[in-house]
């Protein structure tokens, strides 16, 4: 029995594939038919390619699966993501932003962005790398012509709500959205998760976002958690 891929209930430009002897898994339409990013399964229905979109490897395909009821990233916007690593979930919003939109990139380890240059954003002109330090948007924010509708942060470190919110003075737009996804252990490792979720969320307020929704991403990321808001 080949795939059936539908529409997903609520969130548009993200779909769910029902795969054989497997079952119903997320997926997002190739930009790039042909190619995988990750070694995730393609698969073609009515003769259009979508990538099987793995909560086990991305965040964001973690928390639609945990029922998040937000999620701010659709066709056409410019999204600014901090924390690209090789580019798994940066190529799925790159699926979702289509032609129309665009990603922009931050990553400053070697390795991984040597990855995501050469495996993703030569092959999606709507992606675009920079090697940098996510604590210092002065460095990118040139470079960027206009304010981001959508600022998405998943980087490891110590202060991860005051660096999104650094950014966000910089880049978003008035009524624009941000996600962060928090690690816990990167924070303070002797604190209860629950106590550094609220923390973060409690310094995005401070910092003038509404928060909408947090949610964790248990069992698919221990100590993890996504956090809404809006600028």
């Amino acid at each position: 029995m080949p795939a059936r891929v539908r529409p997903h209930p609520k969130f548009p430009d993200v779909y769910q594939a029902n795969l054989p002897e497997i079952g119903v898994r997320l997926a997002t339409k190739n930009l790039t038919p042909g190619r995988n990013v990750y070694g995730e399964k393609l698969v073609i229905h009515k003769q259009l390619e979508y990538r099987v979109w793995d909560a086990f490897r991305s965040k964001l395909a973690a928390a639609i699966l945990n029922g998040i009821t937000y999620v701010p990233i659709k066709a056409n916007q410019m999204v600014l993501y901090l924390g690209a690593a090789s580019g798994t979930t940066p190529s799925h919003i790159s699926d979702i932003v289509g032609t129309g939109g665009h990603v922009y990139c931050v990553e400053f380890a070697s390795r991984s962005i040597r990855d995501l240059i050469n495996n993703v954003c030569l092959h999606r002109l709507n992606m675009t790398p920079f090697v940098e330090d996510a604590r210092l948007p002065e460095k990118y924010a040139v470079f960027i012509p206009k304010q981001v509708d959508v600022i998405y942060c998943d980087v490891a470190q110590p202060e991860q709500a005051k660096l999104l919110a650094d950014n966000a003075d910089k880049l978003l737009k008035k009524d624009g959205w941000i996600i962060l996804a928090v690690k816990a252990s990167s924070i303070d490792v002797t604190k209860d998760p629950t106590t550094i979720f609220k923390q973060e969320a409690g310094i995005l307020k401070k910092r003038g976002f509404s928060i909408k929704e947090m949610i964790n991403l248990a069992p698919y990321d221990k100590a993890h958690a996504m956090i809404i808001g809006q600028k």
